[in-house]
């Protein structure tokens, strides 16, 4: 018959290996999970048979809420709407790297860019008086893009009183992924942050753009993930100079 310290010795060492097993199989599964959602999932961009070029990218740092100007060597397509789209993608892409002073989730994140000239200026009925045609440019104006619509009260641009603007201008509509939006950090912070690094980007490489318009899915979207304001028109001409002089704070 076996002694009745051995049959406690036996249970006892069953408990501790099912035990073992158990945490053995959690520490997997975290560990797995953590794998799948850094797991980079930003889609691969089309070979572009063009040589690289000098491009710069209106870095955004999180400790210091700064923006810093930064040259890459990117191929990008000769057509601007495809090229600012890649740059754009290129942009948010090196969000995702390890060590991001701007750590963004990887994965799809800009689908489209449109470009409008400026002024905007929507086609009139025939036979319209000029003054019609003035009132009806104004709602028009607002509503280029399907989906907009013009809040009460004073217009959403950074300008409080805008002057005329002069034509060769572009406006610039661009066309978030919703599931990058979802994802985004929540704060007022980091989705400024994010909102300046596009707008510096396309600044810098893309003089003609004068304002950038954000649509998500093709929708009008309030904010970016609860903070940044996606219903306004943002003018782009502080963005650079916000962005020089982050970078001659650092090279200082």
């Amino acid at each position: 018959m076996i002694p009745r310290y051995q049959r406690v010795l036996f249970w006892c060492l069953s408990g501790a290996i099912v035990l073992m097993a158990l945490v053995l199989l959690r520490g997997c599964e975290q560990t797995r999970e953590k794998l799948t959602r850094h797991r980079d999932e930003t889609p691969l961009a089309a070979p572009v048979a063009t040589p690289s070029e000098t491009v710069r990218l209106a870095l955004a740092n999180d400790a210091t809420g700064s923006i810093t100007l930064v040259d890459r060597e990117v191929a990008l397509p000769t057509e601007t709407t495809a090229r600012a789209r890649a740059l754009l993608t290129r942009l948010i892409a090196d969000y995702s790297y390890k060590g991001s002073a701007h750590p963004l989730e990887s994965g799809p994140s800009v689908d489209d860019v449109f470009l409008l000239d400026l002024p905007l200026t929507p086609p009139v009925a025939p036979g319209a008086k000029p003054a019609e045609e003035t009132k009806a440019a104004t709602q028009q104006d607002r509503s280029i893009v399907k989906g907009w619509s013009a809040p009460d009260g004073p217009p959403s641009n950074t300008d409080s009183n805008p002057g005329p603007r002069i034509p060769g201008g572009k406006l610039a509509v661009i066309n978030l992924h919703g599931t990058f939006a979802d994802h985004h950090p929540s704060g007022i912070e980091p989705e400024t942050l994010t909102i300046d690094s596009i707008l510096g980007t396309l600044s810098a490489n893309f003089p003609q753009i004068e304002q950038v318009r954000f649509l998500v899915d093709g929708q009008p979207r309030e904010t970016l993930n609860g903070h940044a304001d996606l219903m306004r028109t943002y003018d782009v001409a502080g963005t650079i100079s916000k962005s020089a002089q982050s970078t001659g704070q650092e090279e200082r």
